[in-house]
């Protein structure tokens, strides 16, 4: 090598705690380090990725249509990915009305999503009957299957349904529905039967 060769500088001498396995420091001279939960950080994820199933039996049904499209945006909060099949959805959005043949489907649709799993009743009919006030009319979801959100209306705009979704994923980021109070209740059963 000869002497008109470039040579790199020297690294910069290391003050004292910042060598190689040192945490980083903010220039105020205070540490950058994380620390949170695991089922924190499952909940944060898990609501900003909700896949829902439509389950649109009547005029409801629509309103979800119109819910979808690009005046309303519901991307913007990670619900976009619309999936009709049951396995490849967690979040069950039953617009309209169900009548008593159709509930044990509804259920069966329920029992085949992945986990967890949530549900919004849309419109008064998948609330609570609504005008139907009939033998072969379900009167309200709830007893079938746990609900998590109720969006009432005749139908509901969609504005309505994009506040049940951002309702949805604040209840998700807390913890509180249905099925992570389900878990949680197991979780003390096994706590208090092993302890």
């Amino acid at each position: 090598m000869g002497d008109d060769a470039v040579k790199p500088s020297p690294p910069p001498p290391a003050a004292a705690g910042e060598g190689p396995g040192a945490a980083r420091r903010r220039p105020d001279g205070s540490q950058i380090f994380l620390t949170t939960r695991l089922e924190q950080m499952l909940n944060a994820a898990r609501k900003n990725s909700l896949w829902p199933f439509p389950m649109g039996t009547a005029c409801c049904g629509i309103e979800f249509m119109s819910f979808m499209m690009s005046h309303y945006d519901i991307s913007r909060f990670g619900a976009e990915v619309v999936r009709f099949s049951p396995r490849q959805s967690d979040l069950l959005i039953v617009a309209g009305t169900i009548t008593d043949k159709m509930a044990p489907v509804m259920v069966r649709i329920y029992e085949q999503m992945a986990e967890p799993r949530y549900v919004i009743s849309m419109g008064v009919c998948a609330c609570t009957g609504g005008f139907y006030r009939a033998y072969h009319v379900v009167q309200g979801i709830d007893e079938f299957i746990p609900v998590d959100v109720y969006v009432p209306g005749c139908p509901p705009t969609p504005e309505a349904l994009l506040q049940g979704v951002v309702k949805l994923q604040e209840m998700i980021e807390r913890g509180e529905t249905q099925y992570q109070r389900a878990v949680a209740a197991r979780k003390a059963v096994q706590a208090a039967v092993g302890g």
